[in-house]
């Protein structure tokens, strides 16, 4: 069974930075894609990062030379690094997980929160 459980969210002010973490249970990680998607009040979740089992990632241009997706295959985590973060990036932000996506693994979510 796949279970993920992310970390990390939180209040933070404009221009800030927080690091969210995703630990998966199962044996699953190294094949399977990861990523993070987050949902703001009001508007559909929308995908913010993802590496594929080789390590190649994507990001949207909304966060793109903010966002940074990465690994540790050993701890069976995913990270996102959050820099300059800006009020548009409050969310509730999830961790996801899947062989093929859109994924079909998801995580509780995460608050974060950013102040201007």
């Amino acid at each position: 069974q796949v279970q993920l459980v992310e970390s990390g969210g939180g209040l933070v002010q404009a221009g800030g930075s927080l690091r969210l973490s995703c630990v998966a249970s199962g044996s699953f990680f190294s094949i399977h894609t990861m990523g993070w998607y987050r949902q703001a009040p009001g508007k559909q979740r929308e995908s913010v990062a993802l590496i594929t089992r080789y390590g190649a990632t994507d990001y949207p241009d909304s966060v793109k030379g903010r966002f940074t997706i990465s690994k540790d295959n050993a701890k069976n985590t995913v990270y996102l690094q959050m820099n300059s973060l800006t009020p548009e990036d409050t969310a509730v932000y999830y961790c996801a997980s899947g062989i093929t996506w859109p994924p079909n693994y998801w995580g509780q979510g995460t608050q974060v929160t950013v102040s201007s």
